[in-house]
């Protein structure tokens, strides 16, 4: 057969029959598929819907109530002054200067909604338009932008808390549109542009515009409107004054903004472009005294109610503003030394940092506007990291290297050992703080927590007190509130009490070992030990308590008895129950304030007399009249609750502490004799405490975790609170002339001491304890075996 001839097998019209019939099946089997994705589509969607509709049915009926904002009246704030009417504090509503919306220039508006919201006019509250837009915008590049309305905002700052869940974005959508439909548009216009925070202790645009500019709003510039709208994204990071350069790209880009809304022409933009601004001179910092402005908050609110905040009351303390200061750095630089020989726990987050350079600022200002700077605790973004030198940026933009010793405190994150969370990295947040000489080393926020308080001991009244490490960190104020055991630090009551047994600072008390049962203790049987572990047998007592002897405050204690001690010690202040009569408490085993152990030591500094702490020197209305006023205490017989030989001698013991026991240093410091104090260590070191005074000042310094744990093997009161104690009275005493304690009727000074007349001349407790016998000294495998224990 020829190849011209077909194949009768293979007809050429059987292939083109069967060619549509093929395409014709895919055609049906694509129509089936894309007909179940559209199903599956729109199942999934009606699904999210109703759980949608089920959460905000669950979710509506505890929608707060908007009340307070279709009814907001500024009030009066109570202000808070230190005794030399220097502002601490003020509480209430009106922290702003309210300005009606009427009032409120037309280009501080028009800049806010080109920076905030230019559809605030078009939607009901939530911007979908805005959303698809920042959600696209987020997927092209690394920064962040957001779609909350001003309505939204307005929900958020005046009901909502700061966390960042899915529960408190349903509250905010709900809330949102409550407010849209109760409120008209200029009344949450009105709202929002006096109660928005924008740094510097500023709520709303006027109050920002005289703290930035000093002017009112009526006479802002395009520029200055420009500059005040961009801080409500963040303000500490848009700030002007801390940060020029990024504020004024932040400016810029509003300026643009309001061009391309037709708010300003291309001439005004030039204009404002080109105009420096001038900024107000930026007052002192303020006085770090939170705590004690918290605490006069809640003794005037107690006392007023709510109408403390509305009536305009000015509260002076007798806080001294030198003073506090003094303490709250004292206080800082003790934690933080403390904490810079502590392990390293790693940075506090890390940020995904774009490659553009043009982008990278803008990053790390919003990464920072969540972890702001703690005074001079700086938080910096790390943007090189090796062993030997870290790069970094800080919220103010300026970049620090770290290098040499300044990166000890954190070798290990910086080692290539460090774990995922522990390692510092390009990324990483980190906290950094310069030294005396300028350089700046690596850190972190303490964990462990601190307190001081200083008092007058003549009358009581309050010269410094701080209650933590950073009050924005915790409001727990650890003055008045932290229950700790005292430890050593207590021995001095023990002592006081012992005087009026008979005992003298010349009673030989033998330090030798001890063993106890349960019936002793209260708990369990115990055999106590000295901190250094030695027994030094036979002293006296004035050796004894300078060293901080164990054994010789038990032995003192189980002489004159428990129960006696227990009331003793309530003369000073302290509750009995809180001590209960075991021979424990020779140790300090009770639980103290600092407040009061504060004012047990005034019991020795005045000559026994007890005062009550006072905080609140007055109080007056906004026109200055006296509506409170509190009455210095009188020393007399009727403040009196020790003989003043007893505080006397007491004295002169626990001056010994400060020349040649375990506070020497402090003479050695301050250079002068007329200082007197104890320090305090607790069992397994949880607490460190030093609590010292003159004849004019009383100041307690505590030291410990929140949750008790160990503050090292090596760590002390003298090694850690007395450092603070040290600086504080550096400057307390400084020009202040030596005066010691004049020794009262009825002492007598004999043999190189002093006593009570009827104790003199070994007519007293003449010693105790010498029958008890003093183990053998150590054998040499004995003395190698502790040298290896020390050398683990």
């Amino acid at each position: 057969m020829s190849a011209a001839d077909p194949s009768p097998s293979a007809p050429p019209s059987k292939h083109k029959s069967t060619q549509p019939a093929s395409r014709g099946g895919w055609l049906a089997v694509l129509g089936r598929i894309i007909v179940w994705v559209l199903g599956l589509a729109a199942a999934s969607v009606a699904s999210v819907l109703i759980l949608v509709g089920i959460a905000v049915a669950v979710a509506y009926p505890n929608v707060p109530e908007i009340s307070g904002l279709t009814d907001y009246r500024p009030k009066l704030p109570m202000r808070i002054y230190a005794a030399d009417s220097v502002l601490l504090g003020e509480f209430g509503e009106e922290r702003r200067t309210f300005t009606p919306i009427a009032q409120i220039p037309k280009v501080m508006k028009d800049a806010v909604l080109a920076a905030e919201d230019s559809r605030f006019y078009e939607h009901g509250g939530v911007d979908y338009r805005g959303i698809v837009r920042a959600a696209l915008a987020n997927l092209r590049d690394a920064r962040s932008q957001g779609a909350s309305t001003i309505t939204m905002q307005v929900a958020k700052n005046f009901y909502l808390p700061t966390e960042k869940t899915y529960t408190r974005k349903i509250y905010e959508l709900l809330l949102t549109l409550k407010i849209e439909r109760l409120l008209s548009k200029e009344q949450i216009l009105e709202l929002y542009m006096n109660q928005i925070f924008l740094g510097q202790r500023a709520f709303g645009f006027a109050a920002a515009s005289e703290v930035y500019f000093g002017k009112a709003l009526q006479d802002l510039s395009v520029a200055e409107a420009a500059m005040l709208a961009g801080l409500p994204v963040a303000p500490s990071a848009y700030n002007p004054i801390v940060n020029p350069k990024r504020a004024t790209l932040r400016q810029r880009f509003i300026l643009g903004r309001m061009v391309e809304e037709g708010y300003i022409t291309q001439a005004q933009y030039e204009t404002a472009r080109a105009q420096v601004l001038k900024y107000r001179a930026q007052s002192q910092p303020p006085v770090h005294a939170e705590y004690a402005v918290e605490t006069a908050r809640q003794l005037v609110y107690a006392h007023y109610g709510a109408e403390a905040y509305s009536r305009g009351l000015d509260v002076y303390l007798t806080i001294r503003t030198t003073d506090q200061e003094v303490a709250y750095r004292a206080l800082r630089r003790g934690l933080l030394n403390f904490e810079q020989r502590q392990f390293y726990r790693g940075p506090e987050a890390y940020v995904d940092l774009p490659a553009a350079a043009d982008q990278l600022d803008t990053r790390i200002a919003e990464a920072l506007a969540e972890h702001p700077d703690n005074d001079e605790l700086r938080a910096a973004v790390v943007l090189e990291a090796s062993p030997r030198k870290v790069v970094a940026v800080m919220q103010s933009g300026e970049s620090i290297t770290v290098s040499g010793d300044g990166l000890k405190p954190v070798e290990s994150g910086l080692s290539s050992k460090a774990g995922p969370k522990i390692q510092i990295r390009r990324g990483a947040v980190v906290r950094a703080v310069r030294n005396a000489k300028g350089d700046w080393s690596l850190t972190q926020v303490p964990e462990v927590e601190g307190a001081f308080v200083s008092l007058d001991p003549r009358n009581g009244a309050i010269r410094a007190l701080v209650g933590g490490f950073d009050y924005g960190k915790s409001k727990f104020n650890h003055v008045t509130q932290a229950w700790r055991q005292p430890g050593s630090s207590f021995k001095p009551f023990i002592y006081s009490a012992a005087l009026e047994r008979g005992f003298t600072p010349s009673t030989i008390v033998n330090d030798a070992p001890l063993f106890f049962d349960a019936g002793a203790t209260g708990s369990q049987p115990w055999e106590p030990k000295n901190y250094d572990g030695k027994f030094e047998g036979p002293m006296p007592l004035r050796a004894a308590l300078a060293r901080s002897k164990n054994m010789v405050s038990i032995r003192v204690l189980q002489s004159i008895g428990p129960g006696f001690a227990q009331d003793w010690v309530t003369r000073f202040g302290f509750d009995a129950d809180k001590h209960p009569a075991f021979l424990t408490m020779a140790l300090g085993a009770g639980s103290v304030t600092p407040m009061q152990m504060a004012t047990a030591y005034g019991v020795f500094a005045s000559g026994g007399h007890l005062t009550r702490p006072v905080l609140i020197a007055r109080i007056t209305d906004s026109k200055g009249h006296m509506l409170a006023q509190d009455k210095p205490a009188v020393l007399g017989e009727s403040t009196r609750v020790v003989d003043e030989r007893n505080t006397f001698v007491m004295n002169t013991l626990l001056q010994e502490v400060t020349r040649s026991g375990t506070a020497a240093s402090a003479k050695r410091a301050l250079g002068r004799g007329d200082i007197y104090g104890k320090t305090g260590t607790t069992n397994d070191a949880m607490d460190a405490w030093f609590a010292g005074y003159s004849t004019s000042v009383v100041a307690v310094v505590w030291i410990g975790y929140d949750t008790p744990r160990k503050l090292g093997d090596r760590e002390t009161g003298g090694g850690l609170a007395l450092p603070v104690w040290i600086e504080y009275m550096a400057h307390a005493l400084k020009g202040v002339p030596e005066r010691e304690f004049a020794p009262p009727d009825g002492v007598i000074y004999a043999d190189g001491d002093w006593s009570y007349d009827e104790f003199s001349s070994g007519a007293g407790v003449r010693s105790l304890g010498l029958e008890d016998v003093m183990p053998p000294p150590p054998t040499t495998e004995e003395r190698s075996g502790i040298l290896d224990l020390f050398r683990r």
